[in-house]
């Protein structure tokens, strides 16, 4: 059997079950979703939202990229932030690395990747910026580790300056942002960031809502 063929029908018995267990199931999802969840994670197949915190569909309104940046040129990312906040509401957005990414390790080499050296000039930059505590983490591999905590951080004061974000803070008083890193090693989320909605940013980064 080719492989694709496997996909789909898994899906036709994960189907059949959703049914048995709940025949609704599908007729409520079907009709809109209210996710109380923003999940920005890693393109890694490893590391997939809903598996790891064991949330249904329609629970998590997700974007992945590599390494898992908020890049404020990326129209894609920009637009899934903008809906989630304004029109979905969500409460909460989660930014989630994962120890042993790929991403992180390339940004830390010197080797060339094409199209996506530029991307990965972000975490350069944060590896510059943190260069003296990313080294005395240890080996590469403690480095590569360090430097997705640092990623996730730096990810989120990305998302603090942007207009959305801002804004909502204002008005909602939402959303709360939290970076977490999952361990492939034993399939748990380490909790290592909170910003809680106004908080403190340099004034440069403020935008005036005339408030």
């Amino acid at each position: 059997m080719e492989s694709y063929r496997k996909l789909l029908e898994a899906n036709q018995a994960w189907a059949a079950e959703k049914l048995r267990t709940s025949p609704d199931f599908f007729r409520g999802l079907a009709k809109e979703q209210k996710p109380e969840f923003l999940w920005i994670g890693c393109s890694d197949s490893r590391v997939p939202a809903e598996e790891v915190t064991g949330t249904q569909p329609g629970e998590i309104f997700t974007h992945r990229n590599i390494a898992n940046l908020v890049n404020p040129t990326d129209l894609n990312l920009q637009g899934v932030v903008s809906f989630a906040v304004e029109f979905l509401k969500v409460k909460h957005i989660i930014v989630c690395g994962h120890y042993g990414c790929g991403g992180i390790k390339a940004a830390l080499s010197k080797q060339r990747y094409g199209i996506l050296d530029d991307w990965l000039r972000q975490i350069k930059d944060t590896f510059f910026r943190h260069e003296d505590e990313v080294r005395d983490a240890g080996g590469f591999d403690a480095q590569a580790d360090k430097l997705v905590e640092l990623n996730v951080h730096e990810q989120l004061r990305n998302l603090v300056k942007s207009k959305v974000i801002q804004q909502a803070w204002v008005e909602e008083r939402r959303p709360t942002l939290h970076g977490w890193v999952y361990n492939l090693s034993d399939g748990r989320l380490k909790n290592l960031y909170k910003i809680e909605p106004g908080a403190h940013m340099h004034d440069i980064y403020q935008f005036d809502f005339g408030r």
